[in-house]
């Protein structure tokens, strides 16, 4: 079993948290109306793309209708069928959907994660609960050796993604988010940039439109060269 596996592993066996074991479990059992055939996943969701990734996605957490039934990151919901439209645009995805695990889906020069890997009640992990995972991420950030852009996905990803690396022993300035804020960091780190979380909240209001994600993604590109 190579690194990465055996991380999956780690992730989808973890219960450390018991408030979020319980809300979880909860949701696969009650499920949602439409999805009543579904066997709901249920258990923490892992990263998952491309190993050789040069580009790194950091969300939230899962979805509680979305990655807590599908198994995987941003599939099944809303803010799946807003983002990975917009990856397929610029080339990091195989194709716009993304509807379940074994859809076809391929990323390419791409990975995603969350700094908390379990759907939280509300739709907001506490911070015990983000640095609870965050040994997860670090782990995941030490096996992905090409990665030359970190994209967060939101205030909270930018803010734990960031504590991830002073905790690697970075010293990392007080940086602020912004929409399509690039930050070069130091160590050799990959640049930083800042993108609102592809939710419903921010996309139905128009707070994030396509284009403007379109915009942080041609970024991502030009620092990839």
């Amino acid at each position: 079993m190579d690194e990465l596996t055996l991380l999956h592993t780690d992730v989808i066996g973890c219960r450390a948290c018991p408030r979020l074991v319980q809300w979880r479990e909860e949701v696969a059992a009650t499920k949602r109306r439409a999805y009543l055939d579904w066997d709901y996943w249920g258990k923490p969701v892992p990263g998952f793309g491309d190993p050789g990734a040069g580009l790194l996605l950091v969300g939230m957490a899962p979805g509680a209708h979305g990655a807590n039934r599908t198994g995987r990151i941003f599939t099944g919901d809303a803010s799946g069928d807003f983002l990975f439209p917009a990856l397929y645009r610029a080339g990091f995805a195989s194709q716009p959907d993304s509807t379940h695990a074994g859809d076809g889906l391929e990323l390419n020069g791409c990975y995603i994660t969350c700094v908390a890997r379990c759907v939280p009640p509300q739709n907001r992990p506490v911070a015990a609960e983000i640095g609870a995972c965050r040994p997860f991420l670090q782990r995941e950030l030490a096996l992905l050796p090409n990665l030359r852009v970190v994209m967060a996905l939101g205030r909270i990803a930018f803010d734990g993604y960031l504590v991830g690396l002073r905790e690697m022993g970075h010293a990392i300035p007080r940086l602020s988010f912004a929409h399509g804020a690039a930050h070069p960091l130091p160590d050799g780190l990959p640049t930083l940039l800042c993108a609102y979380h592809p939710s419903q909240q921010n996309t139905r209001t128009g707070r994030l439109t396509a284009a403007m994600m379109d915009e942080v993604l041609a970024i991502a590109r030009q620092c990839l060269g």
